[in-house]
């Protein structure tokens, strides 16, 4: 992974702007209503094709007082090792949904994340924007 201290605000904000352009144009090609695995990999496509580095479906270990547990948890799609997507194809998004991304970013000290919910009729009502903000207070403590 990137070192996120040297990831200027404006990068995170560069890129994010993509991934949005990007969810908008797959949802604006497909519409509501598909498998969210259909979204993810269009998605990717989309990201990649934009010059973007992209992994899909990233496994990310967890540890329970520093012991690697035989668990994993799976970001959907980590964009440049410094964005982490959670995609979802449902009636709405979930305040679940959101913790579940904000675990994934604290665990993988990343700063910025996106549930993104491609089950919606305008897909600006799809989006929701987490900062990590657990490991952001970290880093101000030290």
């Amino acid at each position: 992974m990137k070192n996120i201290d040297i990831i200027p605000k404006e990068e995170y904000e560069r890129i994010g702007k993509i991934i949005l352009d990007c969810a908008f144009d797959v949802h604006r090609e497909l519409g509501p209503g598909l498998l969210e695995s259909v979204y993810e990999e269009c998605l990717v496509f989309e990201l990649i094709k934009k010059g973007l580095k992209v992994e899909n479906q990233v496994f990310l270990p967890i540890y329970y007082k520093d012991n690697k547990l035989n668990k994993n948890f799976r970001i959907d799609v980590l964009v440049e090792d410094i964005i982490a997507l959670e995609l979802k194809s449902t009636y709405d998004i979930y305040p679940i949904d959101e913790a579940q991304l904000v675990t994934y970013m604290k665990l993988g000290h990343i700063k910025l994340g996106y549930v993104l919910n491609f089950n919606v009729i305008l897909m600006k009502d799809g989006i929701k924007k987490k900062y990590n903000n657990y490991f952001l207070e970290q880093r101000n403590t030290k």
